[in-house]
């Protein structure tokens, strides 16, 4: 049963608000773990949970071989290219597991293994960074910091390599400064083996924080009509309904007279994940958090069920993903995530 058609659920209170300035914040796309295909183990559910502030993921794996099966398990993070005018929706932690990943196996808690590897121009640079003790996160403030260090000769073989951009602003008032902006990827993926043991099931489940972008306000009306590029890019991506675009419309309107101020999150998921299984996923659950029974939500699916004052549900047996999962939030006032 593919996640394809429109869902959209709608709830919107107007109480005054300021308005806020203009900007947008990108997410990343995440995704759940990959396997190393094996004919033997397939997986006998799935259960998804998705909200701004948390990602749970619960499998059941069944191995039908009268034999263990050893196999690698990976969760890929989302890649975090560096730019000049970087607008990545994550916070300056400076730590390598800036997702907050964890997990687990029949309970028990695993330590997986991390690779992480710097690309800059297709080419493999994570040496250069270690040789120069530079930290491979390119937004973690100490990564900024020990590229000011760098030796001169380093700096300009890095620039004409394409691992760094020489942006010149002037950051604090006292002129116009040289900066040393990354421009490589980092690449990182958590990774571990494990045992599938023979005629038996594992429970496998991990967790992590999303990266939420968005916007300060409605951003896909133009004019306060449901028109132009961006709400075509809107209505393809999210599957807005007439009911949806209707209470945007009034929502705009009201903020425009001084009302209320919504603003849009977005949430990406890979629900065509590289994992590889022996057939479909038989039980398939996606829940759905909005966050607050005052937001907005649009999403592409199909027998979408409300569950709550804020959740909804899709359900499938056999289920084999053909889209990834991209949501839409329009905030209340005050529920900014």
């Amino acid at each position: 049963m593919p996640i394809s058609r429109s869902a959209a659920v709608i709830a919107a209170v107007l109480t005054a608000a300021p308005a806020l300035a203009n900007d947008t914040m990108a997410e990343l796309k995440t995704g759940g773990l990959t396997f190393i295909e094996s004919p033997d183990v397939s997986m006998e559910s799935e259960a998804l949970f998705i909200s701004a502030k948390e990602v749970r993921v619960d499998y059941v794996f069944e191995n039908s071989a009268n034999k263990d099966v050893e196999t690698l398990v990976a969760f890929p993070m989302p890649d975090l290219p560096g730019h000049v005018e970087s607008d990545i929706a994550i916070a300056d932690s400076g730590k390598d597991n800036f997702l907050d990943f964890t997990v687990t196996q029949d309970g028990k808690p695993i330590s997986p293994a991390l690779q992480q590897r710097a690309i800059a121009a297709s080419i493999d640079v994570t040496d250069d960074l270690k040789a120069q003790n530079i930290p491979p996160l390119p937004y973690a403030e100490g990564t900024a910091a020990a590229l000011e260090e760098l030796p001169d000769a380093v700096k300009q073989d890095w620039l004409s390599r394409g691992l760094l951009y020489d942006d010149v602003y002037d950051n604090d008032g006292s002129g116009l400064k040289h900066h040393m902006t990354p421009l490589w990827t980092l690449r990182s993926t958590y990774w571990w083996k494990t045992v599938f043991p023979a005629r038996a099931k594992v429970t496998v489940s991990h967790r992590y924080t999303p990266s939420v972008g968005g916007t300060v306000a409605i951003s896909f009306l133009e004019d306060g009509q449901a028109k132009g590029d961006r709400f075509a890019e809107y209505n393809s991506r999210y599957c807005m309904d007439g009911g949806f675009v209707k209470a945007a419309q009034k929502l705009a309107k009201a903020e425009a007279n001084g009302g209320a101020n919504y603003t849009e999150s977005w949430i990406s998921y890979i629900l065509k994940t590289g994992a590889n299984w022996n057939g479909p996923i038989k039980n398939f659950k996606l829940t759905l958090d909005k966050g607050n029974a005052k937001n907005l939500i649009s999403f592409c699916g199909s027998n979408v069920k409300k569950t709550g004052p804020t959740t909804f549900e899709i359900t499938a047996a056999d289920f084999w993903p053909e889209r990834d999962l991209d949501i839409l939030i329009l905030n209340a006032p005050g529920q900014v995530q």
